[in-house]
């Protein structure tokens, strides 16, 4: 588990209005259940400041004066308000559970589907635990601040309004000696705010960091126990947690001295209103201060002081969704490398020459040239197999064709125009990979195949695992094509998954087909199962080879020879043999390898394979 400081974007920043701003933004698409939301809340403060002012009634109109008929009427009154109440907070809880539900799922859906349009170098710099906790746990804590948090910041505010109201309809002199504290309470909840604030975003990144340790450790699991790892990684996941553990325990810390120190103004504030409301009282026919109202005030003063307890709550759970919400929305505005342009043509068929017209290429704009000036013509059916060293641009070749990435310099040009006057959607949609390491999606072999061409027909799909030399396996487990793959193809062998892949490419039926150093990883059986259907797919299809054993490419049209992002040999297999220069002397050292290999006198590893220049 190793320490991405890329992982995650520091915010130091005091929290601002643009991010909760752009939050409840996301309520308008919901205007009709927000303003029910609304409505209903308010109605709600309004309810119960009204049943405390009938509270004072009941003192002043019907138990001091012992009116058994008006206190009948009041308490009547009471009643249907009573009932009122209860629907409209029924009304406001349920739909800010539905506004939660529709915030969470809008966010993930815009996540996701933003996730889609980036281009490879976002992810190559982008951990994966890190977008893993932007599209789940993320978009819940901004669901529940939409939902549930601003059903109790309305609430309050709605109280604060109706209490100073009701309270100014009392006795507005007494408002008066309440409303100094309200400033008071605004700088202690402001002060509480930054640090619970600051808290909870090192408590977030931390979280980062470890939801990435899970991912890597679960995947890395078998590297990690195979090299005795576990102590050390034990030991770094411990440190994580540990600092997530401070900052938390600091933002709880903090959350737990914010309500006490509401509590203790407020009660202050209570103190005074009694002291000042009794001597009021005693004089009601100057003041006209009465015993009811007297008790109706100090409720309204909880009314109004309860509010901000109550978002001493909530407080926490606050800061911690605009801190969610700034890494959310950090994952939204990430823009795409690669786009359209707005003219944009769509690619019908690869009818011309694949042309790279002096392309220079580095993946950091102050690193190395990878390719220089690089040139080359692929002709429309043509298969092209690229040899070299690690590192000499192979794969960035093929990167570069298929638009995972763009020039640096020059371009790149398919029937005579630059590619990137097509849009990304119809150049892909003319490609087949068969990547070095296969990916299996969980599901079925059935499903995994079809993945290639979604309309395809079982027969179809049957067909395309016929030609990639996989139906026999296939045939062979125990419900055929609807056995399941595991997670990531994890219930099949390396060769099998490949197999699969193959398929998956031949179903695509693409005009331009890249395989990339397919037989790597396989035995020499499999080998020849992925030989025969490269074959069947490569017919009559313009194809790009990156080879592991060379003895696969000798039918290729053009071998191309690479160092340092530059040819150095181009012909077919039998002109460089024949001319015994680079590559004649990759093949007769690899020939008399595996010879040796098969004879049992030596052995090899991949890393020894790679020094053989390929």
């Amino acid at each position: 588990m190793s320490n991405h400081d890329f992982e995650e974007e520091e915010f130091h920043k005091s929290m601002n209005a643009s991010t909760l701003w752009r939050i409840l933004a996301m309520l308008r698409r919901y205007k009709r259940l927000t303003a029910a939301f609304l409505i209903a809340i308010a109605l709600v403060a309004f309810i119960e400041a009204f049943l405390t002012r009938l509270g004072a009634a009941i003192i002043d109109e019907a138990i001091i004066p012992r009116d058994g008929q008006r206190l009948l009427e009041i308490m009547a009154l009471y009643a249907f308000m009573s009932v009122l109440l209860a629907v409209m907070v029924f009304v406001f809880i349920a739909a800010a559970g539905r506004l939660g539900q529709q915030v969470t799922y809008d966010l993930r859906r815009i996540m996701f589907n933003h996730l889609q349009t980036l281009s490879l170098k976002y992810y190559n710099k982008t951990a994966v635990g890190w977008i893993m906790s932007r599209v789940n746990s993320d978009s819940e804590r901004i669901a529940d601040l939409v939902s549930w948090g601003l059903l109790d910041v309305t609430w309050a505010v709605m109280n604060m309004i109706t209490a100073f109201l009701f309270m100014f309809s009392i006795n507005w002199q007494l408002t008066l000696v309440v409303m100094p504290f309200v400033p008071i309470l605004l700088f202690v909840a402001n002060w509480f705010k930054n640090k619970i604030l600051y808290e909870y975003r090192e408590s977030r990144r931390f979280n980062s960091q470890i939801t990435g340790g899970y991912n890597e450790m679960i995947t890395g699991v078998r590297v990690i126990k195979a090299i005795n790892r576990e102590d050390a990684s034990l030991a770094e996941f411990g440190t994580l947690t540990r600092k997530m553990y401070t900052a938390s325990y600091r933002a709880a810390w903090f959350s737990a001295l914010f309500l006490p120190s509401i509590y203790m103004i407020s009660s202050l504030a209570v103190a005074i209103i009694m002291l000042v409301g009794g001597s009021a009282v005693q004089d009601a026919a100057t003041t006209g201060m009465t015993i009811g109202g007297l008790n109706a005030f100090i409720g309204y003063i909880t009314f109004m002081m309860w509010p901000v307890q109550e978002l001493a709550r909530v407080y926490a759970n606050m800061q911690h969704a605009i801190a969610s919400a700034e890494r959310a929305f950090s994952l939204i505005d990430a823009q795409a490398d690669i786009v359209d342009q707005p003219d944009a043509l769509e690619l019908d068929e690869i009818r011309g020459e694949i042309v790279f017209e002096n392309v220079t290429f580095r993946y950091d704009p102050d690193g190395q040239d990878i390719l220089r000036d690089f040139n080359l013509t692929i002709r429309v059916g043509e298969t092209i197999a690229l040899v070299g060293h690690t590192g000499s641009g192979k794969s960035t070749i093929v990167n570069l064709l298929c638009r995972f990435f763009e020039p640096t310099e020059g371009r790149i040009l398919i029937n005579g125009r630059d590619y990137r006057q097509y849009t990304l959607h119809s150049l892909h949609s003319k490609l087949g990979i068969v990547l070095q390491t296969p990916h299996l999606f969980r599901g079925t072999i059935r499903e995994n195949i079809r993945y290639g061409r979604l309309a395809a027909t079982d027969e179809q799909v049957e067909r395309a695992a016929q030609l990639a030399g996989a139906y026999d396996f296939i045939m062979s487990l125990d419900k055929g094509f609807e056995e399941q793959v595991g997670e990531s193809g994890v219930l099949l062998s390396t060769g099998q998954k490949q197999l699969i892949s193959l398929a998956r490419a031949i179903l695509a039926e693409p005009e331009l087909f890249v395989m990339d150093e397919a037989t790597s990883s396989v035995d020499t059986l499999t080998e020849g199962l992925i030989q025969r259907g490269m074959e069947a797919i490569m017919h009559g299809r313009t194809s790009i080879v990156i080879a592991h054993r060379l003895s696969t490419i000798k039918s290729a049209n053009r071998i191309i020879c690479l160092d340092h992002g530059q040819i150095i040999e181009m012909g077919s297999h039998r002109e460089l043999i024949l001319k015994r220069g680079y590559y004649y002397n990759l093949y007769t050292k690899q020939f008399r390898r595996e010879r040796a290999i098969a004879y049992g006198l030596e052995t090899t590893t991949e890393s020894e394979t790679e020094t053989l220049g390929v």
